[in-house]
């Protein structure tokens, strides 16, 4: 039964550590609260507007919160044959129909038009862990297809309150384009189209460099970077450490099939409706298959990634399903927890470790991968 949560008609689900909701309309995921101890952890945001009438506005934009499956992912502002895309796809802007509710797990599914697929929602949490597992299978679809998840992971408000890492990359890359326009209220600080190797030195417009292993940063601008995973990595992680907060929030995926993460630095750069300048600390973890926030006619096409030998779509099969899966979670870390210098496996399980050299396990079914 759907409960109006932040208002939007949602689904709840629940462990004895954690419990989310997903919206019916473009199946987002937030808020979400996990239990860690004695203190309740939300690191999803939710858009200040959400409770407010939104008109002139894609779906996706009113339900704004969490994270959200993409298909197609980007902006699609250019045709992909006769095919006309919403921004990030029917899946984040069309009525999720539920099938099952039951405890601790949630089952709901879709129907594209445009490209025509069926698509299937899954989403369970286990007793005793802090992390939500996500399943998307796509079937009866075919053709290039970029996709992927759409995280939004909210920061306090003081300058650098949180640290920022992703596991090894082989190509980064400052989105190619004007990803703001001045004239319509929006602005952004990167120099567009720059490469770059380290996340602690990614060219600005002016001349100067960022860091973007440190955030928020650059209040007043909205900034969009893409790195592809090492792809023969077991697999791949991104994460943010709050050390004041003591957790970290994490996202695991397989880089196969998920080859790149975008990262989306949202801090009060838009000054048009809806945003007005208010949404601001907010980190877009994007893990997709694509090229930058394109859509699937320039992803589908050759572009510098791709050129690169890097995958920026997938191919849809009507005769074997996509399978899409994923994992996002926190773990309570020391006050002294640093940067997150790499996730990897152990007997005990999967082990978190600063660079300062510091260790906390991770309870978690990285098989689900």
């Amino acid at each position: 039964m759907a409960v109006t949560v932040f208002g939007q008609p949602s689904f709840r689900i629940a462990s004895d550590l954690a419990e989310g909701w997903v919206t019916e309309l473009g199946g987002q995921l937030g808020p979400v609260t996990f239990r860690l101890g004695d203190r309740n952890i939300q690191p999803f945001s939710v858009a200040p507007w959400s409770e407010e009438k939104v008109t002139g506005h894609p779906p996706i934009i009113e339900a704004l919160r969490g994270d959200f499956f993409c298909m197609p992912f980007g902006a699609n502002l250019r045709p992909f044959g006769d095919e006309v895309h919403p921004l990030h796809g029917a899946t984040a802007n069309g009525v999720w129909s539920l099938e099952d509710e039951t405890e601790g797990y949630l089952r709901m599914s879709m129907d594209t038009l445009v490209r025509p697929s069926h698509v299937v929602k899954e989403l369970w949490l286990r007793p005793g862990e802090t992390a939500v597992y996500c399943r998307h299978t796509i079937s009866a679809g075919s053709g290039p297809m970029p996709l992927g998840h759409h995280a939004m992971v909210k920061f306090p408000p003081k300058e650098g309150s949180g640290l920022v890492s992703v596991s090894p990359f082989v190509f980064g890359q400052v989105f190619p384009d004007q990803l703001e326009n001045p004239v319509l209220g929006g602005y952004s600080s990167f120099k567009e189209g720059a490469r770059f190797d380290s996340l602690e030195a990614v060219p600005l417009a002016n001349g100067d460099s960022a860091d973007l292993s440190r955030y928020p940063a650059r209040e007043g601008f909205e900034d969009l970077a893409m790195v592809f995973s090492d792809p023969d990595a077991d697999f791949a992680w991104s994460a943010v450490v709050f050390p004041k907060l003591g957790y970290a929030w994490y996202a695991l995926k397989d880089p196969r099939v998920l080859s790149g993460t975008i990262l989306w630095h949202s801090n009060g750069g838009r000054h048009y409706s809806p945003w007005n300048g208010r949404h601001r600390g907010v980190l877009g973890v994007e893990d997709i298959t694509g090229y930058m926030h394109y859509g699937v006619a320039e992803s589908s096409a050759q572009n510098e990634a791709s050129r690169a030998g890097l995958r920026t779509h997938l191919m849809l099969n009507p005769a074997v399903p996509t399978v899409v899966n994923y994992i996002m979670g926190v773990v309570e870390v020391p006050s002294d927890f640093d940067h997150v210098n790499d996730i990897h496996r152990e007997k005990s399980g999967l082990v978190m470790e600063s660079r300062s050299g510091k260790l906390v396990t991770i309870k978690v079914d990285i098989a689900h991968l």
